[in-house]
C-alpha cells in the first residue's frame, strides 16, 4: 500500500501545475523529438530505395 500512496503523491506533485494553467496544457508532456519512430536519414534511405525501384521497372518496361 505505501507503493501506491507514493506513486499517487508523485503525480499530483507532477499535475500539480496544470490547475493553474487550465486552456494551456500541452496534449503530451513528451518532446516532440521523441515522437519520431524513424530517423530523417533512414527515411530518406527508404523513399530513395522505393523511388529509385520504381524508376528502374520503368525503364525496364520500357526497353522490353
Amino acid at each position: 500500500m505505501p507503493a501506491t500512496k507514493q506513486k499517487m503523491k508523485m503525480a499530483n506533485k507532477k499535475h500539480q501545475g496544470n490547475v493553474h494553467i487550465r486552456g494551456n496544457v500541452p496534449k503530451t508532456l513528451k518532446s516532440i523529438e521523441e515522437q519520431y519512430q524513424v530517423g530523417p536519414y533512414l527515411l530518406a534511405l527508404l523513399i530513395f530505395v522505393v523511388c529509385g525501384s520504381a524508376v528502374f521497372e520503368i525503364f525496364d518496361h520500357f526497353l522490353r
